[in-house]
């Protein structure tokens, strides 16, 4: 586990535990409840995954097995033994053979290092599956608070526009306003309240997702999310040589640079053993009993018992006449240019997607910001203004309704360019320090409605 430790608890600022004994579940036990008790944040949601996901420490369970795997490979081979007993009327025989594998005694070294190789890759896979786990329950962290935040927002929009559509139903009915007007307000107040039945429904699809991602169940059901998102930081993170960051931090391309050296060593090993494959060492102990049958010169029939008993070596070995090993050979040096390509390979990709997640960052944070600064305070002054001369009779109440369903809007797209930045963050880490995974478009609109009403407004204008 230090491996595991060093590549993923020490970037991420987070504990592992793989738990083997009942002292380690009742430690991750505690810590789980003690983060429940609180209101969950993006780093407590990622330590009760570290500590609650059965995923996790399954992938653990098969870091153990590939450390047993290995001390199994470094072990000498043990040598075998064989007896036979063969027994007639006149003869009995007693074999007995034991032999020794030279040739995997003989390879021993080589056979040690590939197999240290390979532990080495399964420790460098459990911190990549731990990085993985770690960003996916902070990507659903945050849309699940996503989620909550803007259905608590559709609800207050929803009353407001309902108003609307009870005021404009009443100056209908008073001739003050035309059926165009009462329709318009009408279909706004109807898209609001079916954008906050979806927003409901997608707010416990994403709480759900998030309970898989951290393992919960039971009464650990009942924990608290905080009402909206925390604000972007003030400057976005400045990374120019990201790409030089990513490839000296990220796992997956460790692991395929060792699976390149271990195949490097198989195909050493291969050359190595190419003629000879087989060579065995024996020694032979053998037993024969006999009747031997006689007749003397005074014609008696002698009968006497002759033991005899050998011992020596043996060899076996393999004679290369038909195979060569030029197709084991040929066969190695395939699987290692296979694994030279999907090195040079990864290596491109890797480069490509933290290029592509640095600049996501960074044109996420902007949108965010920009909405922050820019729009959503210009949406208030203009609702402002429109009030304040509608309270002194300057415009009638038509202006005042439209602009207060842009500011709905308005807000309604703020709230997920802060969510879109949050998720380009999540992912701008994982593209640097390792748990990348193929990700689902996050930046479509949570409600399609809403982008048809910013249609149906630009065309009205």
């Amino acid at each position: 586990m230090s491996i595991v430790a060093s590549f993923a608890g020490n970037p991420l600022e987070k504990d592992v535990l793989a738990i083997r004994t009942p002292e380690d579940a009742a430690s991750a036990r505690a810590r789980v409840e003690l983060l429940l008790s609180r209101a969950l944040t993006a780093d407590s949601a990622v330590q009760i995954a570290l500590l609650g996901n059965r995923r996790l420490q399954a992938a653990y369970n098969a870091l153990g097995s590939a450390e047993a795997a290995m001390v199994r490979a470094i072990l000498p081979p043990n040598p075998s033994f064989s007896i036979s007993r063969i027994a007639g009327p006149l003869k009995l025989e007693l074999e007995a053979i034991i032999a020794a594998d030279i040739l995997a005694l003989a390879t021993l070294p080589a056979r040690t290092e590939i197999a240290s190789d390979r532990f080495h890759q399964a420790q460098l896979r459990a911190a990549e599956e731990t990085l993985r786990l770690a960003a996916r329950a902070r990507r659903v962290y945050y849309r699940a608070v996503a989620a909550r935040e803007l259905v608590d927002f559709l609800a207050k929009a929803n009353s407001t526009a309902e108003a609307a559509a009870q005021l404009a139903r009443a100056l209908g009915e008073t001739g003050a306003m035309n059926k165009l007007d009462q329709a318009r307000e009408q279909v706004f107040y109807a898209d609001l309240t079916a954008q906050l039945a979806k927003a409901r429904q997608r707010a416990i699809a994403e709480r759900e997702q998030l309970i898989r991602s951290l393992g919960l169940w039971g009464d650990d059901l009942v924990f608290k999310l905080p009402a909206a998102l925390p604000v972007p930081p003030s400057r976005p993170q400045n990374m120019p040589m990201v790409e030089q960051e990513a490839v000296a931090r990220r796992p997956d391309l460790f692991i395929a640079g060792i699976e390149l050296d271990e195949l490097a060593k198989s195909y050493g090993l291969v050359g190595a053993t190419r003629f000879v494959n087989v060579f065995q060492l024996s020694g032979i102990y053998k037993d024969t009993r006999e009747t031997v049958t006689s007749v003397s010169s005074d014609g008696t029939i002698d009968t006497e018992n002759v033991r005899f008993k050998v011992v020596g070596p043996g060899a076996t070995i393999e004679i290369p006449i038909f195979d060569l090993g030029e197709a084991r050979t040929r066969e190695a040096e395939q699987n290692y240019m296979q694994a030279f390509n999907r090195l040079a390979a990864k290596a491109v990709d890797v480069r490509s997607e933290a290029r592509l997640a640095y600049r996501t960052y960074r044109s996420t944070w902007d949108i965010a910001n920009h909405y922050r600064r820019e729009i959503l305070p210009l949406r208030k002054i203009i609702v402002d203004e429109s009030l304040r001369r509608y309270n002194a009779m300057l415009i009638d109440v038509f202006p005042l309704l439209a602009e207060v369903r842009q500011r709905i809007l308005a807000r309604i797209a703020a709230i997920e360019a802060k969510r879109d930045f949050w998720l380009a963050s999540t992912d701008f880490r994982a593209a640097v320090i390792g748990g990348a995974e193929a990700r689902v478009e996050e930046t479509s609109r949570i409600t399609d409605g809403c982008d048809r009403t910013v249609t149906n407004e630009g065309d009205k204008q």
